[in-house]
Formats: C-alpha cells, structure tokens, sequence
C-alpha cells in the first residue's frame, strides 16, 4: 500500500526491513524476542492538558498490568511526530498509538464526518451514548481497511460560537467571518448561515480576532480561555452545537499481532485513560467556563426555542453530507444524541 509520502518511502522502508531481517537487529524485533512490547505514544499536546494525562494514565496503567510484558514511551508535544507525519508513522510501525482529533480522518472515511455535523448532540451525555453505541463503535473499524483501527473515543468537549455581537439566532451570523479547522462540514456549516468560513491554523486565530482578520470563532471553552479569545470576543454563545473529540487509533496489523494477553491489558489500561481524559476535560471546560463568565464578556445561553431554529436551519448541511456518511449513521446519531 503507497501512502502520502509516496512509492520512495515504502520501498525505502521495505529495504531496510529486508536488510536487518536476517539478523532480527531492529530494536522491535529484538523487544520482540525479549518478552517485551514497547508501546510509543505520540501526540501533539502538552502532557498538562487531558489528553497528556490520559496518555501518562495509560502508561502507568499497562506497566502495571502488564510487567516486564510492555514497555510504554510517551511523547507529547509533537517531539516525535507532529500532526503531518503522525499518520504515515503509524501506517509504518514507528509508533504505535496515537489521538488526533476526528476531523481529521476524512482522508481515510467519510463516515466519522458524523461527527462534525452541527446541532446533532445535546449534551456530552448524548454524545457519549452515540459513541458507545453498537454504531458509535463500528465507526471504531471503519478506518480498518486503510491499514488502521480506532480503539476508543477521547473527549475534548462541545463548540461554543464567539463574535463581537450575541449570535442568539441563525441570522445573527450571516455575513459574519469565521475561522474554521480544515474539514469541509465545518465549512457548509457556516455557508448554510450565510457566514464566511476562513480556514486557519489553531495558533493564528487569536490574532486573526483581535486584527479583525474573522470575527468570530467556535471552540471548546477550554480551548477558548486558554487561548484567550475573551480578551478580544465580546460575546459568546453557548450552543453545544458541534464535537471536538479524539481517537485512540493504531496500526491494525500491529495490534492483532499481539498476544491475547497483551491485548487485553493495553485494552483495559486505555479503558483507565479514557476515563481519567474525560472526567479531566469536563472539568477543565466547567472552570474555563467560570472564568470566562467573569471577565469582560457576555455569555448568553440558547432558549429552547433558539436552538430548535438553529438546529432546523442546520438540517441542510446533514442531508449534503448525508451521502457520504450514511443515512443510518445519522440517523443513530440523531436518537442518541438528544438531552437526557
């Protein structure tokens, strides 16, 4: 199989494979040979933040469960590889787990773009009944054709829209500059309401608001306090219209090459992560909230009324990427995901 490096990088590795084979000299399969399983983890935050933890968690965890079995190396802060490599790393055996955020796994499925669409998911409980759901983890496996395999969901937490104006109704926006992540629901998302989606990289927006470059923006209210979009967003929305969450995903030839009892270990140490990650990401939100409420601006809070009308003005960009995703796996998402 070529991936995005091209045909260079896999027959470049294949030879290197070849040469060490015959000696078995390659530290993993001398790991291998030894009993020992190293695990390296890599990902692109701080080890402060939840997802950092969950990652020190599962280390902990499977060296517990697992010792003299499993070796588990951490690197955050993309010090191995950074979001444009990460994949192609997994794909060829340099690391072995990795978390980034669902946007990004357009290029192999089409189908976790469900988790993009707006207005779908009430609540973080909704979000996570639809996530364990026997749907919810079929998505786990449909990027197992490409090579990879989800192992479980991390949460970040729900959007929130920020402008220098209260965004109470769906017109409100119309006309208005928003910056996106790179994911083309996101992008209709904002069109449908008559807005201007502005592509740009997480470290720019800050100052993208603050120039007038957009004027408006959505993010997790972590993600938002921490950037301190308060500071130069006079208003902010709390709408719970959109998803920000992570994979946990490997190489699927790697893990089912391993023993049951391995497995099932690094399975039960990732259960403890994800946990540890989600009770720290709702809490982490909940305070950023708190803050935010106490500086300069405004936080206004949807009716039930306003969001039934932003939520039928947002149906249209379902049905467009209907298609794509699948009827049913919308339709799943839609009966789990409203409030308790």
């Amino acid at each position: 199989m070529v991936h995005s490096n091209g045909r260079s990088t896999v027959i470049s590795r294949r030879a290197a494979l070849a040469v060490a084979a015959g000696g078995l000299a390659l530290p993993a399969l001398q790991a291998r040979a030894q009993g020992v399983t190293t695990i390296k983890f890599s990902h692109v935050v701080a080890d402060s933040t939840p997802k950092g933890q969950a990652a020190i968690r599962f280390k902990e965890a499977a060296e517990k469960l697992l010792p003299g079995k499993v070796k588990v190396e951490v690197y955050p802060n993309s010090q191995l590889y950074g979001d444009a490599k990460e994949m192609e790393a997994l794909l060829l055996g340099d690391v072995q787990i990795l978390a980034p955020s669902l946007s990004k796994f357009d290029r192999f499925t089409k189908s976790l773009q469900v988790f993009d669409l707006p207005f779908l998911f009430a609540d973080m409980e909704a979000a996570d009944r639809f996530q364990a759901s026997e749907t919810g983890r079929k998505l786990l496996n449909s990027i197992e054709k490409r090579g990879l395999l989800g192992l479980g969901y991390l949460h970040n937490g729900l959007k929130q829209l920020s402008a220098n104006r209260p965004l109470l109704l769906p017109g409100d926006a119309k006309g208005l500059k928003f910056r996106v992540q790179s994911s083309d629901v996101l992008v209709a998302q904002f069109q449908q309401l008559g807005a201007n989606p502005q592509k740009l990289a997480f470290s720019e927006v800050y100052q993208a608001l603050q120039t007038g470059a957009v004027d408006g923006q959505e993010n997790t209210w972590s993600n938002c306090y921490s950037q301190k979009y308060q500071e130069v967003q006079s208003d902010f929305t709390e709408t719970n219209h959109g998803l920000i969450d992570y994979m946990l995903v490997t190489n699927s030839k790697w893990w089912r090459g391993l023993s049951d009892e391995v497995r099932d270990g690094v399975s039960k140490a990732l259960e403890e992560a994800i946990q540890l990650n989600n009770t720290n990401a709702q809490k982490l939100n909940d305070d950023a909230r708190a803050k935010i409420a106490e500086s300069k601006a405004k936080i206004h809070t949807l009716s039930a009324d306003q969001r039934a009308q932003w939520r039928e003005a947002m149906r249209p960009v379902w049905k467009k990427f209907e298609k794509d995703i699948g009827a049913d796996i919308i339709a799943a998402a839609e009966q789990a995901g409203q409030a308790s």
